[in-house]
């Protein structure tokens, strides 16, 4: 029984033997004195002598090229003027996003809608063009000489849609549609309600265009036109 033992004891040791001379041939051994890897040299392009064709850099995903069917998804249908338009004023100035844009038309037009209610001239002006401000200050002032008051509250902005878009000459110009709930009442001196609903809502459509120098380092768009639909 002994001797049966001892023969398979030797053969498994004679297995284990082979087995760690293959290993260390496959993964060789480290000693201490290794040099440490140098990745600069593990990551250059390697020559045609060593057998290895490199692999170009994957580009960055904000580079990659928009596919100009899809490019104002949500903005403008591919091959309309808006979305011609668009194209015109991204080509001008690189960093227009529409996104951005009408987020910013949706904040500028609550506040001029509040601000020309309030009288607020100060505001007004870094919003709107010269000759838009100048009818605007002139409708305010012709208001407070007759003691009149304007009561404005907004419920809700629906909808902020382009509607057009082109370059004219440097000026990037966006015509954008916006249909709001809003409840407004003008009152005169005595505080009677000469214009508008203290106490309803009303649906309100204004068509406003916005524009700004696309080689301009100033990221602001001004109010340009006004139009209520």
């Amino acid at each position: 029984m002994s001797d049966v033992f001892d023969i398979y004891t030797v053969i498994f040791l004679v297995l284990a033997v082979f087995i760690l001379v293959r290993l260390r041939s496959v993964l060789g051994t480290r000693t201490g004195n290794e040099r440490p890897r140098d990745y600069a040299r593990d990551t250059a392009p390697q020559t045609a002598n060593e057998n290895v064709i490199p692999m170009p850099p994957r580009p960055d995903a904000a580079a990659e090229p928009v596919d100009p069917a899809l490019r104002w998804k949500g903005f403008a249908e591919d091959g309309t003027p808006v979305a011609k338009g668009l194209d015109d004023i991204v080509a001008a100035d690189p960093t227009f996003e529409p996104a951005s844009f009408v987020q910013g038309a949706r904040a500028a037009y609550e506040m001029i809608v509040q601000a020309f209610a309030a009288g607020d001239t100060r505001t007004l002006k870094g919003l709107l063009a010269k000759d838009v401000f100048d009818s605007f200050a002139a409708t305010i002032a012709d208001r407070e000489r007759r003691g009149e008051t304007v009561e404005s509250r907004f419920v809700s902005i629906d909808k902020a849609d382009i509607r057009d878009a082109e370059m004219r000459g440097g000026s990037a110009q966006i015509e954008v549609r916006f249909a709001s709930q809003l409840v407004t009442a003008t009152r005169d001196k005595d505080g009677n309600v000469i214009d508008g609903n203290a106490d309803a809502v009303t649906e309100v459509i204004d068509i406003w265009t916005f524009a700004r120098d696309a080689h301009s380092r100033d990221p602001n768009w001004k109010l340009v036109s006004t139009e209520a639909a």
